[in-house]
């Protein structure tokens, strides 16, 4: 494919888009790969102060036309522009169309499936390859199971037959575009019930099996296997999801049979029992409040707005830390356990960069896949465990 671009970051005056855009400046400039920036407002752009080595691209991401000619003029979009059910369904179109590689930070879960119902044929044919969700949802939930069964498979000859995601510990901020998401789609659901319907099914971006995980836990439990308390965890949602879209793809390489959830672990005693009982009241209260249409226009009025985030100061203390259990089919003895680690917020800092060596790694390595729709682990999970670590922040360890 030659293009004049290897990557065109669009939405690269959003508040991610310039973490990205700093992230490529420090990382990949004067080097072998060629990068743009875009948007649809060309004074905002030149406001990034750049410099000339770093081009600017101007379209209007309602125009399918403008659309057409950018895509055409790199091998890979870069989109931070969100809610994407709103934003980005053209974009998807004109990369699908025009044989252009796609990744994005999408956990619109009704969205990714519409997108792969239309444009799955369009982007096989072309030779696109579209990756949504490459940010903190769902890159640690889906390359770090790929790591695990990696790991069982090495030692022991078998795919495990289960994985359990635990948050440990994560501190980082909370953003205006995460909160837009989540109300357009509330907002949206309320015109099409379907949506809904489609977010709680658990294997909603699977098409050809499904396996034996049923709705996603609502309330507290208690883990015997992490000897803690454990709430919903607010990204399972979408990562569970994609980590079985996973499996489908790579043809039930983890089994037909295989289980996968997530959550949050609390602690131990009855204050952790107590606060894993208000987080999934929390949880669980603020999504029946965003589906009524006076609570979510109040909502919106005292969260954050689209653009803003967190300070450099919390984006750079931020962290997260993730625990992995994959079992083994047979014998518990032989279960192994592992982490997950990033080293700055995970909705932002680590999000940034994680999104930004997805784009590099579609542009410059050999991947296993041909044109269409796929999800990070079964398109680069290999190549993404080498990257991440060298060049991210972000780890991938046994524990035993």
């Amino acid at each position: 494919m030659q293009r004049e671009y290897d990557i065109v970051i669009w939405g690269a005056t959003g508040f991610t888009g310039k973490l990205v855009t700093e992230y490529m400046q420090q990382n990949y400039s004067g080097g072998n790969l060629t990068w743009a920036v875009g948007g649809r407002n060309q004074a905002k752009l030149d406001a990034l102060g750049l410099g000339a080595g770093v081009d600017i691209l101007v379209a209007d991401a309602r125009n399918q036309a403008e659309l057409d000619a950018l895509v055409q003029k790199t091998r890979v979009i870069l989109t931070t522009v969100g809610p994407y059910a709103r934003y980005g369904s053209e974009l998807v179109a004109a990369c699908a169309a025009h044989g252009t590689h796609y990744c994005d930070l999408t956990g619109e879960v009704h969205w990714m499936r519409e997108m792969i119902e239309k444009h799955q044929a369009a982007a096989s044919d072309s030779g696109a390859k579209i990756v949504h969700t490459c940010g903190f949802d769902s890159i640690p939930s889906d390359i770090g199971v790929y790591f695990m069964q990696q790991q069982m498979r090495s030692r022991h000859g078998v795919a495990a037959s289960a994985i359990k995601y635990r948050t440990r510990a994560f501190k980082g901020g909370f953003s205006g575009g995460t909160v837009d998401s989540m109300m357009a789609m509330m907002e949206a659901a309320q015109a099409d019930p379907r949506i809904m319907e489609t977010v709680a099914d658990p294997y909603a971006l699977n098409f050809t099996h499904r396996g034996l995980d049923g709705l996603d836990r609502k309330d507290q439990f208690y883990d015997e296997d992490f000897n803690a308390w454990v709430a919903p965890f607010v990204m399972a949602a979408i990562n569970t999801r994609v980590v079985r879209r996973s499996n489908e793809l790579l043809g039930q390489a983890y089994g037909d049979e295989f289980r996968y959830d997530e959550g949050t672990i609390v602690g131990q005693g009855p204050a952790a029992a107590m606060g894993a009982a208000a987080m999934a009241f929390g949880t669980t209260a603020m999504n029946s409040l965003a589906a009524i249409t006076p609570a979510r226009k109040m909502m919106q009025r005292m969260l954050p707005k689209p653009g803003e985030g967190p300070s450099p100061e919390t984006i750079e203390q931020g962290f997260f830390d993730i625990e992995l259990l994959a079992k083994h089919p047979t014998d518990s003895a032989l279960n192994l356990r592992g982490k997950v680690y990033g080293d700055r917020d995970p909705g932002y800092g680590s999000t940034a960069k994680m999104l930004a060596e997805c784009a590099v790694c579609l542009a410059q390595d050999k991947l296993p896949v041909e044109g269409g729709f796929w999800t990070p682990a079964s398109a680069m999970g290999d190549a993404l465990l080498q990257r991440l670590p060298a060049n991210a922040g972000v780890t991938f360890e046994l524990l035993n």
